[in-house]
C-alpha cells in the first residue's frame, strides 16, 4: 500500500476480498468480548513486529490452526514439542521469542482470569488510561509488548480512540457498539 493519510483511505478502493479491506471493515476498532479473541489479536500484533500487517493478515488462519484457535488454556500448557512444531510451521511467523511470548502471555492471562474473572474484565478494570499508561502496564506483565504493539492492540479492540476517519462508514458501526473509548 502507498502512504495514504489513514488506513481508511488506504483500503477505500481495494477489492472487497482484499485482506486489508476485510480487516478494516469487519475487525479493526470493533470491540472484542471473548478472551480467546483478545488473546488472538494481541498475538497477531506481537507477531507483526518487524513485519508487514499484510503478512500477518495473510497468515491469520494459519496462526489460528497452529495455536489451537488461540485457546488460552491450551497455549499456556505448550511444551517443547509444541514449540518445535511451531518453529517448523512455515505457515506462521517462526520466531522463538514470539512463540515463547505467546505461551507466557497465555499463562499471564490465566492469572488475570483468576483474579478478575476474564482478560476483558482486567482491561475494563484499568480503563480509561492513556496510551502511555497502558504501555507501562502491559510492559510490566506481558512479554514482547512495546508501545506500538500496545497502541495497535488497544485501538483495534476499542479501548483507545477509534482509528477510523470521521467520514468512514465503519466508524458509525463501531460507535453503535459503544466501544470502551466511547464510554468515558
Amino acid at each position: 500500500m502507498d502512504n495514504p493519510k489513514s488506513y481508511c483511505k488506504a483500503v477505500r478502493h481495494l477489492d472487497a476480498l482484499n485482506v486489508h479491506r476485510i480487516y478494516h471493515d469487519t475487525a479493526y476498532g470493533f470491540p472484542i468480548n471473548t478472551d480467546n479473541e483478545l488473546f488472538e489479536r494481541l498475538m497477531l500484533e506481537i507477531n507483526q513486529a518487524g513485519l508487514s500487517w499484510t503478512t500477518i493478515l495473510n497468515k491469520q488462519n494459519n496462526f489460528k490452526q497452529a495455536y489451537h484457535q488461540f485457546d488460552i488454556e491450551t497455549v499456556a500448557q505448550y511444551t517443547q514439542t509444541d514449540i518445535n512444531r511451531l518453529l517448523n510451521n512455515a505457515g506462521i511467523i517462526r520466531n522463538k521469542l514470539k512463540i515463547n511470548a505467546a505461551i507466557e502471555n497465555a499463562k499471564t492471562i490465566l492469572v488475570l482470569q483468576s483474579q478478575f474473572g476474564s482478560f476483558k474484565n482486567w482491561l475494563d478494570n484499568h480503563h480509561p488510561k492513556t496510551k502511555d499508561e497502558w504501555v507501562k502496564i502491559f510492559k510490566k506483565i506481558f512479554k514482547f509488548t512495546g508501545g506500538e504493539i500496545v497502541n495497535e492492540f488497544l485501538m483495534s479492540i476499542g479501548y483507545l480512540p477509534c482509528p477510523h476517519d470521521e467520514d468512514c462508514p465503519v466508524r458509525e458501526q463501531i460507535v453503535a457498539q459503544n466501544p470502551s473509548w466511547n464510554q468515558v
